[in-house]
């Protein structure tokens, strides 16, 4: 018995050492060597849990065309009214807005153009393309309520400068705990997609506001600048995004698609803040025939598109926020000297130029006369229309005499934008077409 029992310990003995080796140098290989998802990874796209048919693909040629029209603007929004904190005693609340930086308009054809994109609370949003009339909110519940607001391109994406988002609280009746998200937290507000979309790819787009750059905060590991990441779920399929730009997505299923954005940390942890968790839910229905589904095919020319990023191109009613000049020159009047056959001035002229006695005498377009009209006690009043010493007018003649102006054309001083640097923050240069891991 002794003998068998030292030939088994004799024999096991390499056996149990070689296993051993063999499970350390697994161990070692499996530290060594990262997990399969974390290798070279698309830029901005981290992991994902499930396979999927979305694969992101670059934007469509002609909005990249597009888009190089509207990056030397910075839009800056403001809200008129109601006012930060505001209490209002009725559940209908008038919004007014101004912006600067940015023309507001809506091509008639098309009907696309640079507009906002307002959100009450945690609803959809909607598009306000006209500024000189205010928005009305109606059947508002009484309690606090936010209004988030941002500038927004033709095709719906997002301006992502700063000044082109503000959010505002406002109460109806009474303040509530409800709809305040902290100010000094990151927030996440969802733009697109939403509604009825006809044509692939789609856009998936976003604003944060409080959230620092995905690059500081990484850059040291001990300081107090928080990571932030961007969780996205399309029809149960989910990706991370750690970069603040709009995806172009396409291999939706026609009908029903559902989508999830939430805010979360660098540990995956969401971060609790109002609104950092919501979910869309859109209709792809292709073949599309509205403005932004033929656009994103290419059926549009480019010549023809230009209309809807260049106040100029087309024939549209622009809001008062508009840094554009008004093409018919403003009316202009000067006092001639009495006539015996006068007529009654218009009504028009009573309205452009407000709180001026209408001279006896009107004529179109008038040419500047060398003779000065007799003085009268109003040669105060228009220290910019009548000069104070010129030669006395000569005698004229009213039973047949004609006078053909020659027209002037008043300098107009125009509120456009001086042309700036294009934006650095969304690339437009084409991706390779790639899978969503």
């Amino acid at each position: 018995m002794t003998t068998i029992f030292r030939w088994e310990i004799k024999n096991w003995y390499p056996v149990t050492m070689g296993l051993l080796a063999l499970w350390l140098a697994c161990c070692l290989w499996g530290w060594m060597v990262p997990p399969a998802w974390s290798i070279s990874l698309p830029k901005g796209l981290v992991k994902s849990n499930s396979l999927s048919k979305v694969v992101e693909v670059s934007p469509p040629q002609g909005l990249q065309k597009l888009s190089e029209a509207l990056d030397m603007y910075r839009p800056q929004v403001s809200i008129l009214s109601p006012k930060p904190d505001e209490v209002i005693q009725e559940t209908t609340v008038k919004v007014t807005f101004q912006v600067e930086g940015l023309p507001l308009f809506q091509d008639k054809e098309l009907e696309l153009g640079p507009h906002l994109h307002v959100l009450v609370d945690n609803q959809p949003g909607m598009d306000v393309f006209d500024i000189t009339q205010p928005l009305i909110l109606k059947d508002l519940s009484p309690g606090t309520h936010i209004l988030r607001v941002f500038a927004a391109r033709p095709w719906q994406e997002s301006f992502k400068n700063e000044g082109a988002y503000l959010q505002i609280n406002f109460h109806v009746f009474t303040k509530t705990d409800e709809n305040q998200p902290d100010p000094k937290l990151p927030l996440l507000t969802f733009n697109q997609p939403i509604g009825n979309l006809g044509a692939e790819p789609i856009l998936l787009d976003y604003y944060l506001t409080n959230a620092p750059l995905h690059l500081v905060a990484q850059e040291h590991q001990n300081d107090n600048i928080g990571d932030w990441r961007i969780r996205a779920t399309i029809n149960n399929s989910s990706f991370i995004l750690d970069h603040w730009q709009p995806l172009y997505l396409k291999g939706f299923n026609p009908g029903s698609n559902w989508v999830k954005l939430e805010l979360i940390d660098d540990q995956g942890n969401g971060i609790r803040n109002g609104f950092n968790s919501v979910a869309r839910l859109f209709t792809y229905k292709p073949n599309g025939q509205d403005g932004i589904s033929k656009l994103t095919r290419g059926e549009i020319s480019l010549d023809k598109a230009r209309q809807i990023v260049d106040i100029n191109r087309v024939d549209i009613t622009p809001s008062s926020q508009v840094p554009s000049p008004s093409p018919e020159p403003p009316s202009v009047q000067v006092i001639n000297a009495p006539s015996a056959e006068a007529s009654e001035p218009s009504s028009s002229s009573t309205k452009e130029i407000s709180g001026i006695p209408s001279p006896s005498t009107q004529i179109p377009s008038p040419v500047p006369m060398e003779s000065e009209a007799p003085k009268t006690d109003n040669s105060e009043t228009f220290p910019k229309l009548i000069p104070e010493e010129t030669p006395p007018s000569p005698s004229i003649d009213d039973s047949n005499h004609t006078i053909d102006p020659t027209p002037i054309t008043p300098t107009i001083t125009s509120d456009s934008p001086k042309p700036l640097k294009r934006s650095p923050v969304t690339s437009k240069k084409p991706i390779a077409e790639r899978n969503l891991p």
